[in-house]
């Protein structure tokens, strides 16, 4: 396999195996089994995450880690890892307390609101708590680490 085949198989391997434990740490935290968490945002461990730290550290074992490419990698995987434990999880409070705010509305002043955009079901969970951005980092590391083993070491 070629150096730039394994840094894209890396980052999608990464990706698929994060999506697919999303439902598995579901059901251990909560004893709620749903398979549309493999499809969802949010949720541990981060596979935004996981994708960007693997690419990075492909491109790392594949272009070496003083190499130019290796900190483009590096500097995009701290913006993508930013965004989702900072402004994409702000997104989702916010939408939750605008949420609650027609809520109150509605209950406390008999207003109702007519308008079918009240009605639209908005996932209010966009964005990754710190712990689940962590659980993308090891497991971006771990999966490109071991696919590099597997594909060049044996």
């Amino acid at each position: 396999m070629n150096g730039s085949l394994f840094v894209l198989a890396a980052a999608l391997l990464s990706n698929f195996i994060a999506q697919g434990l999303k439902p598995v740490f579901l059901y251990i935290r909560t004893g709620k089994f749903d398979i549309h968490e493999t499809i969802a945002c949010g949720g541990f461990p981060s596979s935004h995450t996981s994708t960007v730290v693997a690419l990075m550290m492909a491109v790392g074992f594949s272009e070496g880690f003083s190499s130019s490419l290796f900190a483009v990698t590096a500097v995009f995987a701290f913006i993508v890892i930013y965004d989702a434990v900072n402004v994409r999880y702000y997104a989702g409070k916010n939408i939750q307390l605008t949420k609650q705010l027609i809520e109150d509305l509605e209950a406390n002043t008999q207003l109702r609101f007519h308008d079918p955009i009240y009605d639209e079901k908005i996932k209010d969970v966009l964005g990754h708590r710190f712990v689940e951005a962590l659980g993308g980092i090891f497991l971006g590391i771990l999966v490109s680490t071991v696919f590099y083993f597997f594909v060049f070491m044996l």
